[in-house]
């Protein structure tokens, strides 16, 4: 494999699709207010996908590292963990994902706030610092906190809330007590695609002493628990869709029909090694809601 074919490996193009979905949500609650900024949109998407990079980096760096990833995974090989990369190769290679971020996201806020509103510039520069480290700390160093059962708080937050929130304040400079419907939606479910990762890989960490949610509460337990995001993901959705008018609010829903049909794969499953393929289904799920809410949401008043 070449170079390039590696890098674009170690970056897991499959997972990128779900980190912007929380930007489709956070940018059609704007449109249905009539705020609308492509700039800010694309940077938006850049920032996340940067960010997402990061991670995805860090990660096959830190797995690789401690030991997590090795011939026993169930997943696919990693970079470092197979030897297509060398640790300072992707020190590099987080260090160069780093930069692009923070530069995309500085564009972003210039973009949305201006210099003027300083507050919004501290406060949002902070939220960027923060994900980075949330982006590299969830494998990386002694106190990962993806090794201590947290990682589930951190993808909700960032991937749901911060994300969906975030985005809307970014046009509208404001945020409205309904906007945390949706937001939990995708934390959910964004949440919902990390509990599939680590019940697929429960028993590889729990040797390599990585403490994941799923190592602490039982293969079982978690998948009781996949249901319950997927559950509440629906009814925060639903209870969104009820405050408008238009029967077509109602077709986001029908992301939740191959989720459905999922969660009795997960539910029948006795053989981790089977779960693999429902990762790329419920991040599809999720990132089709996210454009199903897109295109609709500003037609549903």
């Amino acid at each position: 494999m070449s170079k390039f074919k590696t890098w674009v490996s170690a970056a897991r193009l499959r997972t990128l699709p779900l980190s912007v979905s929380g930007i489709l949500v956070g940018t059609a609650i704007a449109k249905s207010r009539g705020f609308e900024d492509h700039t800010i949109f694309f940077l938006a998407l850049l920032t996340t996908l940067g960010f997402q990079i990061t991670s995805n980096f860090a990660n096959d760096y830190g797995d690789g590292v401690k030991g997590t990833d090795n011939e026993q995974r169930l997943g696919p090989a990693r970079a470092l963990q197979s030897g297509a990369l060398s640790r300072k190769e992707l020190e590099y290679g987080i260090g160069i994902s780093i930069f692009f971020s923070l530069l995309f996201a500085g564009a972003l806020l210039y973009t949305s706030f201006g210099l003027a509103s300083w507050e919004y510039l501290l406060l949002f520069g902070g939220l960027a610092l923060l994900s980075i480290w949330a982006a590299v700390r969830y494998t990386v160093g002694s106190k990962a906190y993806g090794y201590s059962g947290l990682g589930d708080l951190f993808v909700f937050m960032f991937f749901g809330l911060l994300s969906v929130l975030g985005t809307t304040f970014l046009f509208t400079k404001n945020i409205e007590a309904n906007d945390f419907l949706p937001a939990i939606t995708i934390g959910c479910l964004s949440t919902a695609v990390l509990n599939l990762n680590n019940l697929r890989d429960h028993f590889g960490d729990a040797r390599a002493g990585k403490r994941t949610l799923v190592v602490k509460i039982g293969f079982e337990n978690g998948r009781y628990y996949h249901v319950i995001l997927i559950l509440i993901a629906l009814l925060t959705l639903f209870i969104y869709d009820m405050n408008f008018r238009s029967w077509t609010a109602y077709l986001n829903l029908l992301a939740f029909v191959p989720l459905g049909i999922h969660l009795l794969k997960v539910i029948r499953v006795k053989n981790p090694r089977h779960l693999d393929p429902e990762l790329k289904k419920m991040a599809l799920s999720t990132f089709a809601l996210a454009l199903i809410f897109y295109f609709l949401n500003d037609k549903f008043l």
